[in-house]
């Protein structure tokens, strides 16, 4: 049975004794077909984000499919096995790189009888929580050039920075993208001006974004 739903074939037997046939008898054949389920899609998530519930399908009908499955990566917060759909769970990542799990799915067709079918499998990755280094105050003179380069120990992804300034006086604008590059200070007064930049990083592995905690420095 190379289809999706059961086949019935109808036997007709007659028996035939010496010339005379006798009341006939009939039977049924049923074939039904190998469990078969779609596909599930990959699954990228941020560290302490809720799962969604991982519904399983398939194209069986006139009977009943069935789903276990086995998780090769427990420490992202979802149980080594279970039975039916995929449940939510709160995903786990405290690490500096993306975890990646692998979900097996084994599908059962039943009717009368137990059909077991090819398995699935789909990933589910686990980004970490975005990170940037703790940047160096800096005290300098009224004229001179700096630059400031963030820093993270995440890898297997990108991390980008946005930053904000409380004391644009200093020639700084108020906010920007990315590392501060060749910043000509500027304090005109007869005091320190001290302005505190408050950076905050993102990472983006799988078109999936993960903010992070900011930090905050002085200039």
């Amino acid at each position: 049975n190379g289809g999706t739903e059961p086949v019935i074939a109808t036997i007709v037997v007659t028996p035939i004794f010496e010339g005379c046939d006798g009341p006939v008898e009939t039977f049924t054949i049923t074939v039904n077909p190998t469990a078969e389920m779609n596909d599930p899609a990959d699954i990228v998530v941020c560290d302490a984000e809720v799962t969604d519930i991982v519904d399983f399908t398939t194209d069986n009908t006139g009977g009943e499919t069935t789903y276990s499955w086995i998780n090769d990566m427990p420490a992202i917060g979802l149980s080594v096995s279970g039975s039916g759909n995929l449940p939510s769970f709160t995903a786990i990542n405290t690490g500096t790189e993306p975890i990646v799990a692998t979900i097996e799915v084994t599908p059962l067709f039943t009717d009368d009888i137990n059909c077991d079918g090819i398995s699935e499998t789909f990933t589910i990755t686990v980004n970490p929580t975005a990170q940037v280094d703790q940047p160096v105050d800096q005290i300098i003179c009224d004229g001179e050039t700096t630059s400031i380069t963030f820093t993270t120990e995440n890898t297997g992804g990108t991390t980008t920075y946005s930053w904000e300034n409380d004391t644009p006086s200093i020639n700084l604008s108020s906010s920007g993208n990315g590392n501060i590059e060749s910043l000509n200070v500027s304090n005109s007064g007869t005091s320190p001006v001290a302005a505190t930049v408050t950076v905050t990083p993102t990472f983006e592995n799988g078109g999936v974004t993960c903010q992070g905690n900011s930090q905050t420095f002085t200039i």
